[in-house]
């Protein structure tokens, strides 16, 4: 009751559409190289709004929100068939795990044992691995509509990692153009669990540009530095007086300039105000759209990524090209490496133990 009350005292503004009856439709999208059935689940609220997602990573393939005009527009890059997916992406929309983030060249110690994982990402390991939660296709199952719940079992050793676990995610779109996206996950040996949605946003249309004159408030006094390899040096820093500063409102584009190394923008991990509780980690105005959207989650950190690694080849939907700063991420999480940081928040799970998060998308107009 109390996170629906916060979420309504939030967002005000209703929107110019006739209510409706809310929906969720299924149709296939193709199939895998081992001929896997991908689906494509499209659920629609009251208001028009919609959200369409596919069993293959759990990939939130659209998502459709109004304009302070009431106009629709997809504010999510992605592609418009599974070949796109396939061929390999930049995470669009995806479901990350078993950790999301970076682990220290691919290894890690639990219990007294090494554990090494695939490097895919410098000498680093980077969201899961070369098969991570991305790249496989889970079992769906309608709830309340429109609602979808999915399911995967990840084996023990599966990349790498130990235990066989066993992860829930279950899609909910509000009729106030709410995205949730609750996780739980169990194991049957103490592992480590991280799991994220890795959308990339463009609150003026996935097709319309840059991100970089979007203002964004990030609720972090404190950020989680990086070495080159972009895995945390294990200090924590206030943002004061750097280019990370977000605690009031500014365009993302202000200071980006300010981002040493190559290729430049931001990409870190912010330590959030609040404990374990839902709460708000970041704000976001698009001021030509005035579309608004606040992101909230139970996790310790938020990665803020810029869209810094696209460079034009990722060709998105109806030929949109995506180039540098075309979307943005905020990734809920706990703070990378932490299995190979002991002063980190752990993301160790035991057997006897669930692994739960929740985070919120809300779209509204200002």
């Amino acid at each position: 009751m109390r996170l629906f009350s916060l979420l309504t005292c939030l967002f005000l503004p209703s929107f110019a559409f006739a209510d409706g009856k809310p929906s969720i439709e299924k149709s296939h999208f193709g199939k895998t190289a081992d001929g896997d059935q991908v689906d494509l689940y499209t659920l629609t609220n009251a208001k028009g709004g919609k959200v369409k997602i596919i069993t293959f990573g759990g990939i939130v393939t659209e998502l459709w929100v109004p304009d302070r005009d009431g106009k629709l527009a997809d504010v999510t890059l992605g592609h418009d068939s599974l070949k796109g997916y396939l061929d390999g992406h930049p995470f669009f929309g995806a479901l990350v795990g078993r950790v999301a983030n970076r682990i220290a060249k691919g290894k890690f110690t639990l219990d007294g044992k090494e554990y090494t994982l695939a490097v895919n990402n410098g000498p680093n390991s980077l969201h899961g691995g070369k098969k991570g939660f991305d790249k496989v296709v889970w079992k769906a199952q309608v709830t309340n509509t429109p609602s979808l719940a999915l399911t995967y079992t990840s084996k023990d050793g599966e990349e790498g990692y130990p235990g066989t676990l066993q992860t829930t995610v279950i899609y909910r779109w509000s009729d106030l153009n709410e995205l949730f996206v609750e996780y739980t996950a169990t194991t049957d040996k103490p592992t480590p669990v991280n799991l994220t949605q890795h959308a990339y946003f463009n609150l003026k249309g996935h097709d319309q540009g840059d991100i970089l004159d979007h203002q964004i408030q990030i609720f972090a006094d404190k950020i989680t530095p990086t070495d080159e390899t972009l895995i945390p040096t294990g200090k924590i820093e206030p943002v004061k007086g750097t280019p990370y500063d977000f605690t009031e409102p500014q365009a993302i584009g202000k200071k980006i300039g300010d981002i040493k190394g190559e290729p430049g923008g931001y990409d870190l991990n912010y330590v959030l105000r609040g404990g374990k509780d839902l709460k708000v980690a970041a704000r976001v105005h698009e001021p030509k759209s005035g579309r608004v959207m606040v992101m909230m989650t139970t996790e310790p950190g938020v990665q803020f990524y810029t869209g810094n690694f696209l460079n034009g080849k990722d060709k998105g939907k109806g030929g949109a090209v995506y180039n540098k700063n075309a979307g943005f991420c905020l990734e809920a999480q706990h703070y990378p490496d932490s299995v190979n940081q002991k002063e980190f928040p752990s993301v160790i799970l035991k057997p006897d133990e669930t692994y739960k998060q929740s985070t919120v998308y809300a779209f509204s107009v200002k």
